[in-house]
């Protein structure tokens, strides 16, 4: 009888079944590929550049591929690539006009370091191999030296039996920093006990800066790293910085005189999003150049010793721009709104690439010199997007309930909106809530976006007080009132939406991850009669438990709590009473539950206590569990991802624009998404 017909669609090129297509398709979404990353030559001429290219979902369940192109920038040909592996850590090598990166190509080793020259055809070759995998990597200057990290080798405890149990958050290897001299072949391992993270030599190449943590826990990783100075050549101590609290980098000056870091004002700052400088000394402290500014800095790079390169988020926009060491000069090179910049790099004589998306596309390769206007863009990794029709994406600003803030939101409307026309709305809340919504591609297997577009669904992504993006103040204006203020934001938003004339009030549904899953979970709960359907993914539902389960329990409580329950009986009822599990009763909203099998940030019990809760107090109400076994606090894996897509749009589909009240059927099938039919 040969191949059923919905079978031979999905064997047609994606550009051909995405013509005429209003939205995307979940199965569109699985296979969109982007660019990760991006490194520019000194001399201005290369670029080196990795694509995420997902696995095909429909055949292996695996996490995507990163693959490494070299572009000459004169010719703006692809003079050699590497495409046979998955590739991080992409960098020039000082002096010896080639790429390197990280790796793991032969059969059963670990990751190594590899390098590939820019002659077409040239196969890597591997310059070091350690015992474990090699984490992270810096050049020297002088390009014969690297420091590495690597996880220390630890022999299993001893027992006479045959069983092996977990001995929990024992026995785990620390992360070891390492100098290799790749003319001797020698290591040093640099002097110090506990986990290192970030690496950063000097100009001259006599010192080595690293972040170390105590432990390697994850709680330790986030709110414990302090800076140290090394002697690369014996691994010893030369001094320590007394930063405190998160940080994400550390950016030498280039008369070596200074350290500016992308880090947290304080300890109870919420993220790594300030630039502090600190003079190279015993005991400097790191200072906060721009406290005031209402943004938030996501790269550095110094550019002269009295000038810097800096990557900003200003509210929903990002934008390059300059600013001198003791904060004065700020000036945009890119301003705000050209596109959303998620990393840059200078080459010596000024030239600049960036990775970047936009409403229009995910992100790709950009090329920006000088005087020159618009960055140029050099990629198209997914040229089908052009033949797709997209929901009209624009930033909407409104004012919370008690007057204290306007809230900056993103809303994607349907496809072929006329104005005045109520639609279906789902709310996609952020995690964190240390994080924030960009005016870029938001669309992903756990984000609706296009996705929903496409079916007439208006999408709606707010940034809640305890936002990221806007300054210090704003990101911490949240602590210490979990599901308080910050949520009430969210349905202010809705409200502001209905308003407008724009959401159906009786057709809304909400979804997000981690504390986003709180979000629609304390959405499903506390404010059920306002949504019509939740889809819940690793979100938090008892906050008693989370603390006794999460592998962050001390950033919880330094940049989210700012108490713990124990200190008095009332923390621990106030803690419960904020629990989506203790709003149990008001639960009317059917709510899909997802979670990774083994997340150890959010435990799968916390949807388990929610599931169950549900199904004994109101089993009236439609609610289904579904656990991802490998998967953690996110989905990698490409048949999963699409599995969730496909669930999330279905659910959302059932109860909003069918208007069904009973628990839709388990299965899944892809003949509706291939041919479009709804």
């Amino acid at each position: 009888m040969g191949r059923p017909r919905w079978i031979w669609i999905l064997l047609l090129p994606v550009s051909l079944w995405a013509q005429e297509r209003n939205g995307l398709t979940p199965l569109e979404v699985a296979r969109l590929q982007s660019v990760a990353s991006a490194v520019i030559s000194p001399d201005g001429r290369y670029v080196a550049y990795t694509v995420s290219v997902p696995a095909d979902p429909l055949k292996e369940n695996r996490p995507a591929a990163n693959h490494l192109y070299i572009r000459d920038l004169r010719s703006g040909n692809t003079v050699n690539s590497f495409t046979a592996g998955s590739v991080s850590s992409v960098a020039f090598r000082p002096r010896a006009g080639t790429v390197t990166f990280l790796a793991s190509i032969e059969e059963n080793e670990p990751r190594s370091l590899y390098e590939l020259p820019l002659e077409p055809g040239a196969s890597p070759r591997r310059l070091l191999r350690h015992e474990t995998a090699i984490l992270d990597y810096q050049w020297a200057p002088d390009g014969e030296r690297v420091a590495f990290i690597a996880t220390e080798r630890l022999e299993p405890p001893r027992s006479p039996l045959p069983a092996r149990p977990i001995l929990y958050e024992e026995a785990q290897p620390q992360r070891v920093g390492f100098v290799h001299d790749l003319r001797s072949g020698r290591p040093t391992q640099l002097a110090v006990t506990g986990s290192c993270y970030l690496l950063a030599w000097s100009p001259d190449g006599r010192r080595l800066a690293a972040s170390v943590a105590p432990t390697p826990l994850v709680d330790d990783m986030y709110m414990a790293q302090r800076v140290h100075i090394f002697d690369p050549q014996t691994g010893s101590i030369l001094l320590r910085l007394a930063n405190e609290g998160k940080i994400g980098s550390i950016q030498w000056s280039p008369d070596g005189r200074y350290l500016a870091l992308k880090a947290a004002d304080h300890l109870h700052d919420p993220i790594d999003g300030r630039l502090m400088i600190a003079p190279v000394e015993e005991g400097a402290r790191p200072r906060n150049i721009w406290r005031d500014f209402e943004g938030q800095f996501e790269q550095i790079l110094w550019n002269q010793p009295a000038e810097l390169h800096v990557l900003v988020s200003v509210g929903v926009e990002k934008a390059l721009a300059v600013i001198h060491p003791d904060g004065s000069g700020f000036r945009y090179l890119l301003p705000p709104g050209q596109a959303n910049w998620i990393s840059f790099d200078r080459a010596a004589d000024g030239t600049i690439v960036l990775v970047g998306n936009t409403a229009r596309h995910p992100s790709e390769l950009f090329l920006w010199r000088p005087g020159q206007g618009s960055p140029q863009r050099l990629t198209d990794h997914n040229p089908w997007l052009a033949e797709v029709r997209l929901g009209e994406q624009r930033v909407i600003r409104y004012r919370t309930r008690d007057g204290a803030y306007e809230i900056e939101a993103v809303l994607m409307l349907p496809v072929g909106y006329r104005p005045g026309q109520r639609v279906p709305l789902i709310v996609v809340v952020h995690g964190g809530p240390e994080s924030h919504y960009s005016n870029g591609w938001l669309t992903s297997y756990s984000m609706p976006g296009q996705m929903a577009t496409g079916r007439g669904y208006a999408v709606f992504y707010p940034n809640y007080r305890g936002s990221t993006g806007r300054g210090l103040a704003f990101a911490m204006s949240s602590q210490a009132d979990l599901a308080g203020k910050e949520f009430d934001d969210i349905v202010d938003g809705v409200d502001y939406l209905i308003a407008q004339g724009i959401a159906d009030s009786a057709r809304v549904g909400v979804t997000g991850g981690s504390y986003g899953g709180y979000a629609t979970a304390w959405m499903s709960t506390y404010y059920s009669h306002r949504f019509a359907a939740g889809v819940m993914f690793v979100g938090i539902s008892n906050n008693l438990s989370k603390w006794g389960t999460s592998d962050i329990p001390n950033e919880l409580y330094l940049v989210h709590s700012r108490t713990r329950f124990w200190e008095s009986d009332q923390k621990w009822v106030d803690y419960l009473r904020r629990s989506p599990v203790y709003q149990v009763d008001r639960a009317r909203t059917p709510l899909l539950i997802l979670h990774g099998a083994e997340d150890t940030r959010v435990h799968p019990g916390q949807s388990l206590e929610l599931y169950r809760h549900l199904k004994v107090r109101r089993p009236e109400v439609p609610v289904r569990l579904v656990l991802y076994p490998g998967e953690g606090h996110g989905l990698v894996r490409s048949a999963a991802r699409l599995d969730y897509s496909l669930r999330m749009m279905g659910w959302f589909d059932h109860f909003l624009l069918r208007g069904e009240r009973t628990l839709p059927d388990p299965g899944l099938s892809l003949e509706a998404e291939a041919t479009g039919s709804r």
